[in-house]
């Protein structure tokens, strides 16, 4: 199951969303959290491995935290899902090429390059990380960071479909970050 929350970007709030399901005795197999698009709301995407009844029951507990803004389970609508990898492989002058041209063929970048190893960026879905890291783990994996899943539903937000990012009176400035 996976569940997007938004949250007040406040202290301890990841902290009493992480004891809510300890407590509660389920087990986060990936949690991730970041800034959105309005400012002082954090999102959260939490996976967990339950049944529909234990979905609503975790969605019901996290609405009686003080600082939750939105609980969605996203499991069964249509939703973009990603991942981020990091990956450290041991590379020699001869296996050099080969490594990168995997890396390639995964639509991943070599970030850094030293002269006993790459190190690998890419992003997609579980499986897509999952298969270059079983190829890689034959050159040697030195070192490895994963960011867990991030998920977005397709399409407009129900109850913000006629509102577009910039042209909502409410939105301040400073909530959108421009860049190139």
């Amino acid at each position: 199951m996976t569940l997007v929350v938004q949250v007040e970007n406040k202290p301890g709030v990841l902290n009493r969303v992480a004891s809510l399901f300890r407590r509660r005795g389920f087990n986060i197999e990936s949690l991730t959290v970041g800034h959105t698009e309005k400012l002082g709301v954090s999102r959260m995407t939490i996976v967990v491995d339950t049944d529909e009844a234990g979905a609503l029951r975790i969605e019901a507990n996290l609405y009686k935290l003080v600082h939750v803004q939105r609980v969605e389970n996203v499991t069964a609508t249509p939703t973009v899902f990603r991942d981020l990898a990091m990956i450290k492989v041991a590379a020699t002058p001869e296996t050099r090429a080969e490594i990168m041209q995997l890396a390639h063929v995964f639509r991943a970048r070599i970030v850094d390059v030293n002269s006993e190893s790459l190190m690998i960026e890419t992003t997609g879905t579980e499986d897509k990380i999952d298969g270059l890291v079983e190829i890689l783990r034959g050159f040697g994996i030195l070192e490895m960071a994963r960011t867990g899943r991030v998920a977005m539903t397709r399409g407009p937000r129900p109850e913000a479909s006629a509102t577009v990012l910039g042209q909502d009176d409410s939105l301040e400035d400073e909530s959108v970050s421009y860049s190139v």
